[in-house]
């Protein structure tokens, strides 16, 4: 797993400044049209990965909360404005950073929807079955308490970015051998935003967004099964600018049961029973979710035959009342020893049995004819 902190050199509580600075420093360094050595490009790329990861207050806190795992993959490299001031021609042709498209347009800067926090939480057999409620400890982006997610100081707010003009954009021409180019990059002053902010909230560095841990209640209903997915409204990360707060998902796993399993809402397990309850019948205690239940073993029971307790499986999801049936595969257990008394009585039944399956000796000659045979 890679460590984005330890590629840029930087702690983890570096602010955006420090690891805006150190960005530029080592790309500086590193850039292949530059930097010649072996691995150089491979480092470079690193860095632009690492940046572009926390220097997004959103993906950020993804990361810091889950990790790679959290950021869905993908993503390019940073944008050229981010260079300050260091793309020139080599980098007009080269790791597409070059013409109008790599820049791409301005940032939005009205309000903007927080995203989408996914949280792993593992379950009970019984709490999939019944349903829970569970309370867990969510770490996301709220909106900064300090200046209400301006990211300025009180008394203070944003102000137009002088180098853009308020575009979110600043363009670069660059004479070549084949002529002139135009580079449009995101502005690097106010990272394409359009405004500054000359003094900043201390409480969240500019961001107007702060991580913190909260305590949350997850309601689980019956039914669920390892795969499900739940959605808690408004519990994701806070937007910016205003903007409405994204989702939390929460994906279930469920924890296997020593002797029950599950296929649907048909609840399935093993019912061990001696040779003399199977031939002779008998009630017994079933273990089920509900708890010890009687179950019923007819007489003549044969070895894999299938014992069913109507209603004691799982729930439907979105209707509790409606469930699935507890399935018994019977498993017939012979002794392994026998008493003197108990091998006594099977041989006798087992004589009784010989005696009734002989037929009887065949009579001939004048007493057969006389009698019939």
């Amino acid at each position: 797993m890679a460590d984005y902190y330890a590629q840029l050199g930087v702690g983890r509580d570096a602010d955006a400044d420090t690891i805006k600075r150190a960005y530029r420093r080592l790309a500086r360094q590193y850039h292949p049209d530059v930097n010649k050595d072996p691995g150089a490009e491979d480092r470079f790329k690193e860095i632009g990965r690492a940046y572009e990861v926390l220097s997004d207050p959103q993906v950020k806190a993804r990361y810091d909360q889950f990790g790679e795992a959290g950021l869905g993959g993908g993503g390019g490299m940073p944008d050229m404005g981010d260079m300050g001031g260091f793309a020139d021609l080599f980098e007009t042709f080269f790791s597409g950073f070059g013409g109008a498209a790599a820049g791409g347009g301005p940032r939005r800067r009205g309000p903007r929807q927080g995203d989408d926090l996914r949280l792993d939480l593992t379950i009970d057999f019984s709490e999939a079955v019944f349903g829970a409620e569970k309370e867990v400890q969510l770490r996301h982006l709220e909106t900064c308490g300090t200046c209400a997610g301006s990211g300025a100081k009180a008394g203070s707010g944003p102000t137009t970015c002088g180098t853009c003009s308020g575009a979110g954009q600043v363009r670069r021409a660059t004479r070549t051998p084949f002529g002139s180019f135009t580079q449009v990059a995101p502005c690097p002053t106010c990272d394409g935003t359009g405004q500054t902010i000359a003094d900043p909230c201390t409480a969240c560095q500019g961001q107007g967004l702060q991580q913190v841990t909260k305590k949350l209640r997850i309601n689980i209903p019956g039914g669920v099964d390892t795969g499900t997915r739940l959605r808690v409204a408004n519990e994701g990360n806070a937007g910016q600018r205003g903007g409405p707060p994204g989702d939390l998902y929460v994906f279930l796993g469920v924890r296997a049961h020593p002797d029950l399993r599950r296929e649907g809402t048909t609840i399935l397990s093993e019912l061990p029973i001696s040779y003399l309850q199977a031939i002779l019948g008998d009630t017994i205690e079933a273990e089920t979710v509900d708890g010890m239940e009687s179950l019923e073993i007819p007489a003549g029971t044969q070895p894999g035959a299938v014992l069913t307790l109507k209603g004691k499986g799982v729930p439907r999801l979105g209707n509790p009342v409606a469930r699935g049936n507890h399935q018994f595969t019977v498993k017939v257990q012979l002794p392994t020893r026998l008493s003197g008394e108990e091998r006594q009585l099977l041989e006798q039944l087992a004589g009784h049995h010989s005696r009734k399956d002989q037929k009887p000796p065949h009579k001939s000659g004048l007493f057969g004819g006389l009698f019939g045979g």
